[in-house]
Parts: structure tokens; sequence; C-alpha cells
């Protein structure tokens, strides 16, 4: 019974994980329906935004600077010093949605260069530190509650750096979730505004002269007000985006566990019953052997008993 003891012991312990499992993809699935909310509340307003951005950027003239529209073309492109953002979860059991993002993040960080490291997550600290990557900032409390004033503390940051000339431009890399199955690991340029990609504004300076257009007090304080936003508001976004996906890769992980650790369960039972069932066996072949065993030994000595009587009539 010391293997059927053993599986049943194994059994028992695959049984508690799976209540640990079952309460994870509950809790996962719980923020993954607070997250989507938040971002639908705020998909509105940044979409505005972007619009409102797109028609500023088409009306103003094409000689017209602002710090925050400086390409730095003059520098050459190994020369320019960037700002990588990169989001990662708090936690791991969420399959390979760190380890996707912090590949990606290596790749794009070049050796021996200027480039600055901001993290957020304390996976993705921990896994730099670990390999002694040095990591410029990082944004505790941050990816398990993404919130709006954190965006903004980043996007401060971020922009403190690119107006003092600091840094030349500013990526963000996070995990954008293009459906209930699918991530996928996306970087994206945030500054300079006249270089970003094109799926966020497909303008070019001084390209919309028939539209009748009026900037109140100015172009370089309306900028000064509205790109800061928008910055932070596209972080949020980001933000939310890979929390939604850390939740999702996370319910798919320990769905996978639920049905692997089920799997598991039953090939184990019918090995605890097949052990159990020929130990049965066992014990009942040694009790039916014994009893024979028995009845032959009284069968022998009733013998010699009556060789016994038999010897003395004589």
């Amino acid at each position: 019974m010391a293997a059927a003891r053993e599986i049943k012991e194994r059994i028992d312990s695959i049984n508690n994980t799976l209540k640990i499992t079952n309460a994870m993809y509950m809790i996962s699935s719980t923020k993954l329906n607070y997250a989507k909310a938040a971002l639908a509340k705020t998909e509105p307003f940044y979409f505005a935004l972007q619009g409102t951005i797109s028609r500023i950027l088409r009306h103003l003239p094409e000689d017209y600077h602002h710090p925050f529209l400086d390409s730095r073309l003059a520098a050459r492109p190994e020369d320019l010093r960037r700002a990588i953002i990169c989001v990662t979860a708090d936690k791991g059991l969420a399959g390979a949605y760190n380890h996707n993002v912090l590949k990606l993040t290596e790749e794009k960080l070049r050796p021996d260069s200027n480039d600055l490291l901001f993290v957020v997550g304390e996976v993705g600290r921990q896994y730099f530190l670990k390999r002694g990557i040095h990591i410029d900032e990082q944004f505790s409390y941050t990816a398990q509650k993404p919130t709006l004033p954190r965006a903004r503390i980043i996007a401060s940051r971020c922009l403190e750096l690119f107006g003092s000339g600091q840094i030349d431009e500013v990526y963000i890399l996070y995990t954008e979730m293009k459906n209930a199955m699918e991530t996928d690991v996306v970087c994206r340029q945030l500054l300079p505004l006249v270089r970003l990609d094109q799926h966020l504004f497909e303008v070019k300076l001084g390209g919309a002269a028939t539209e009748e257009f009026k900037m109140d007090p100015n172009p370089d304080t309306l900028l000064d007000y509205i790109i800061p936003d928008y910055i932070s508001g596209y972080i949020y976004s980001a933000l939310i985006e890979s929390y939604c996906a850390e939740h999702n890769s996370r319910m798919q992980a320990m769905d996978a566990a639920n049905k692997n650790g089920k799997k598991l369960v039953l090939e184990l039972s019918i090995r605890y019953n097949r052990e159990r069932q020929a130990a049965i066996t066992q014990e009942i072949t040694e009790v039916a052997a014994g009893a024979r065993a028995r009845n032959e030994q009284m069968k022998k000595a009733k013998l010699r008993r009556k060789m016994a009587e038999k010897q003395e009539d004589k």
C-alpha cells in the first residue's frame, strides 16, 4: 500500500494546487473586466485628443518650431539618445507575457549607447538587475494599479528629459491585447511628434491651408498644454492595455493549468485504484494461501494422529 499512499498524497497535492489556480483564474477574470471598463471610458477622450492634435499639426506652418516637435535630424541615428519605457507585470504565472516584452526590450537596447531604461513592473526590475543592465527610472506600484496620475508621472519625466535635450526619442514597449486569445508586444514612439508612427498621425506640417482653424491664444501655448495630456493619455492607455493583456494571459495560463491538473488527477486516480485493487487482491491471495496452508497442516496433523492411534491399537 506504500505506492498507493504516495499516489494519494500526490492527488491531494494537485487538488490543493488546483484550488489556487482556480482562485487566480477568477481574480484575473474580475481584474480583466475592470481594466476593460477603464479602457473603454478613456478611449473617447484619447481619440478626440488625438484628432485634435492631428488637426493642429496640419495647420502649423512648415517652418514652425516647438520643443516637442523637434525631430533632431541634425544628429546621426546612432548618436540619438533614446528613452525606452518597458511595461511588465509585478507577478509571474502569466505565460509568456513578461518574457516577450523583456526580450523585445533587450533587442531595442543598444549596447554601449546612451539609451535610458525606464521600467514599469517588479518582474522587469528584477530581470534587468540580475543581468546587470542599468535601470535609470523604475516606477513602482504602477503595473498592478494603472491610473492616470501615475501615467502623468512617467510622462512628465519623459517630457522633462526631452525638453531639456537630454534625450532625443521616447519609446514605450508594452503588450497589446488583440483579442481574447491573442496578444502582441508593440513598440511605439511617443516623442518627437513629427516622427510618430503612421498609425498615430498620417499628416504633415502645413498640409491643410484651406480649412479655417484658429489657435487661441497661440500655437506654443496650445501645444504646451495639449501635448503633455496626449502623452499622459497614451501612456495610460498602454498601461491599461498591458494590464488587460497580463490578466488575459494569466487566465489562459491558469485555465491550461486547471485542465492539465484535472487530467493528471484522473490518470493518478486510475493508477491509485489499480494499485489499491492490486493490494486488495494480494491480501486476498495471501489470506487464501494461508488458509490452504492451514488446512493442509490440519490434515497432516489429523493423519498423524490416526497413524499414531493405529500403532497403539496394535
